[in-house]
C-alpha cells in the first residue's frame, strides 16, 4: 500500500473514486455503506493538489484504494454549505479554545473503495493527512450526514474525532466534529473493524 500526497496525475483516478460513491451515482442500496456529497471538477481537484496541497491517496494493486481531502476553509468557501459553516464556525470551541478560519481546517471528504475498506485504510491516510495539516492548523473541522452512519462510527470509534455540534442545511442533518492535529492517531487493536 502506498499513501502519499496526491499529485495532478492522480486527478483521473481519484475522479473516478469520488463519482462511484457520490450520492447522485450510488445505488441506493449501498448508501448505507458510505457516500460522498461534495461535487468537484477538475480544475477544483488540481486547485486542491497545488494550492493546498490537500489530497492524501492510497494505491494498491495498481490502483486507487482511497483518498481523504483536506484544506483551507478559503479553498471550501466555494461551495455554499460551507459559506454557512463558516459564517457558524466562531460559535464553537474545541479543547477550550474558539475555533476560527485560521486555526482549523476542513477535513473531508473521505473515500475508499469498498473492497479496501476494513484493512486500516481510513487510518493510514488520516495519519498522514493529519501529520501533513498540523503544520498548518492546530485543529481539524469537518461534518457528517446522519445519513452515513458508516462514516460517523469510523470517524468518531476508530479516529477519536469529537462531535461540537449538530446542524441542519439544505433539508439534511449533520454531525460537526473536531480533532487535535497535535495528537496522534494511537494504534488500539480493539477497534472494532468497519
Amino acid at each position: 500500500m502506498l499513501i502519499r500526497l496526491a499529485d495532478i496525475h492522480d486527478i483521473p483516478a481519484i475522479l473516478d473514486l469520488h463519482s462511484r460513491y457520490h450520492l447522485s451515482s450510488i445505488a441506493p442500496e449501498d448508501i448505507a455503506h458510505g457516500f460522498v456529497t461534495t461535487s468537484f471538477t477538475q480544475a477544483q481537484i488540481k486547485n486542491l493538489i497545488e494550492e493546498e496541497q490537500g489530497i492524501v491517496v492510497a494505491y494498491a494493486r495498481g490502483q486507487i484504494a482511497g483518498y481523504i481531502m483536506a484544506a483551507s476553509w478559503e479553498f471550501w468557501s466555494q461551495w455554499p454549505m460551507f459559506v454557512y459553516m463558516i459564517e457558524n464556525l466562531h460559535k464553537l470551541t474545541f479543547d477550550n479554545q474558539p475555533l476560527t478560519t485560521e486555526n482549523s481546517y476542513q477535513y473531508g471528504p473521505v473515500c475508499i473503495a469498498r473492497e479496501f475498506r476494513g484493512q486500516g485504510l481510513l487510518e493510514r491516510m488520516f495519519e498522514y493527512s493529519r501529520q501533513h495539516m498540523e503544520r498548518r492548523y492546530p485543529y481539524l473541522v469537518t461534518f457528517i450526514n446522519k445519513r452515513n452512519p458508516r462514516s460517523f462510527i469510523a470517524h468518531t470509534q476508530k479516529i477519536g474525532l469529537q462531535v461540537i455540534a449538530e446542524f441542519h442545511y439544505n433539508q439534511n442533518d449533520f454531525y460537526e466534529l473536531a480533532y487535535s492535529t497535535a495528537t496522534p492517531l494511537s494504534p488500539n487493536e480493539n477497534k472494532k473493524d468497519f
